[in-house]
């Protein structure tokens, strides 16, 4: 109720599920008004259909039957709010696509009744569809079979008939991909009401009863000529299929089936897909470019008289930038990479050699231990495990080995149904007290924020001994081969 009055069921379903505006709805009620009528002159069944908002299907706001014993025919109760799929009804659909008329002369309503359809879009003063006005009438389907079904599984190609009942689809009649059989002239015998969509919008014709289809659609003729099952993909005006022909007949009763899958929405997907990832792949190209523009910076800056403790610090973050540029290194190895996985083990591997490299201890050996665990992650992720390691090794080589040339630092990684743990260890002095410091709170803080995991210092009786606990998510994980 607003203002006392009551919403009609237009009214009600538009405010909710579509976003028509009151004009458009107005317009609408006035149609609305003379449903009835015209369900009575034409003895046919009317009914108003809306896009819904935020789905890609329909609503029914109005209805009119044309008067019967129960009041409603073919209809055993009202069906105003229910929802409408394509897949089910794609000529309703192709109205408000197409912005014009469309018919189909079998249709399979949700509700498993068969009609013929009708159906023609509604604009508002803008020349926008709003709504479509559709028209459907009773099928009275033959109880005798054609010739040509005489000797093919009648339930592949014909509904169940029982005399004055109503004809029970097959499943063909519900199926998304067009199902199209043809004689030995090629002329169409049966089509699913996809099929019949499929061959009406490309050829043009609204009947194609008698009719070859090679000769209407003439991209089928390589199909035809073919002999035994044969797949062909066609791609027509910017639309893709995959056709595939069975013959299910001998040479001198031959009878084709068609079955045709529409790619094009697919097609169309994969090329959205395919163009995300040459727009993710260039960030990612500039941003390691942008990492490399700043090392350089940094280390003209080196190049200027220094303190020790300044060249230190400029060290330690060329060895923080450099460690993220690997994650974009590694994942732009791969042009398959479309999921941007990072290889965990080859990345502790491309940042330890290289800083072990670049650091005042170049006799330091570096061992890795991965018990055969093929560890990845994704980018983020994987950026925030680089600079743990960073920090862990970095640690280890200032301070693990004062006063000796000589040492190890093993990396090894475990595993667990639901955990992975990184240990890093060093056979070094060993960490007489945990001191506060920029590395520490970079490490404590990406492991428990990124990471969701702990950070621990394992007492040792040589050197010092860390550990990194995480869980396995989706955004961390192990491939088993």
């Amino acid at each position: 109720m607003i203002g006392g009055l009551s919403l009609s069921n237009i009214q009600s379903l538009c405010r909710k599920y579509t976003s028509l505006s009151a004009t458009d709805v107005d317009k609408l009620i006035e149609i609305e008004a003379t449903l009835s009528y015209y369900a009575e002159l034409t003895d046919c069944y009317m009914f108003i259909d809306c896009m819904l908002e935020n789905l890609p299907h329909a609503i029914v706001v109005a209805e009119a039957f044309p008067k019967t014993e129960n009041g409603y025919g073919l209809y055993e109760k009202s069906v105003i709010g229910k929802f409408v799929f394509e897949s089910f009804e794609p000529a309703v659909f192709a109205a408000f696509k197409n912005k014009e008329k469309s018919s189909i002369t079998r249709a399979i309503t949700q509700e498993g009744i068969t009609v013929e359809q009708n159906v023609i879009p509604l604009f508002n003063d803008q020349q926008q569809v709003i709504a479509v006005l559709i028209q459907e009438k009773k099928v009275e389907m033959q109880t005798t079979p054609k010739d040509d079904f005489r000797h093919m599984p009648f339930a592949l190609i014909e509904h169940i008939v029982e005399p004055n009942s109503q004809p029970i689809p097959v499943v063909s009649d519900l199926l998304v991909e067009s199902i199209i059989l043809t004689n030995h002239e090629n002329k169409v015998i049966y089509s699913n009401p996809a099929g019949y969509q499929f061959i009406s919008e490309l050829s043009g014709l609204e009947r194609f009863d008698n009719v070859a289809l090679n000769k209407v659609l003439p991209f089928l003729q390589e199909v035809y000529d073919k002999g035994d099952v044969f797949f062909l993909e066609i791609t027509i005006d910017s639309k893709s299929f995959i056709v595939k022909k069975i013959p299910i007949r001998d040479q001198n009763d031959k009878v084709t089936l068609l079955i045709i899958q529409d790619l094009t929405e697919l097609k169309l997907k994969e090329n959205e897909l395919m163009m995300k990832t040459f727009a993710i792949r260039e960030i990612h190209h500039r941003v390691k470019n942008n990492l490399q523009t700043v090392t350089s910076l940094l280390r003209l800056q080196m190049r200027n008289e220094l303190s020790a403790s300044s060249a230190s610090a400029f060290q330690e973050a060329l060895n923080r930038i450099y460690s993220i540029s690997s994650v974009y290194e590694l994942i732009l190895e791969n042009e398959d990479n479309a999921e941007e996985k990072v290889d965990v083990i080859a990345l502790s591997k491309k940042i330890g050699h290289k800083m072990v490299g670049t650091s005042n201890t170049p006799s330091i050996q570096l061992t890795f231990h991965d018990d055969n665990v093929q560890l990845f992650c994704h980018s983020k992720k994987a950026v925030s495990l680089a600079l743990i390691i960073c920090e862990l090794l970095q640690n280890a080589l200032k301070y693990a080995f004062i006063g000796r040339e000589e040492g190890t630092i093993d990396i090894q990684f475990q595993q667990d149904a639901s955990t992975i743990s990184l240990h890093i260890s060093d056979n070094g002095v060993g960490m007489q007290e945990v001191k506060a410091s920029l590395g520490m709170e970079i490490i404590t803080r990406l492991v428990e924020y990124d990471l969701a995991g702990t950070f621990t210092i394992i007492p040792s009786e040589q050197g010092t001994h860390t550990q990194i606990q995480f869980p396995v998510s989706e955004e961390v994980f192990i491939l088993n081969d």
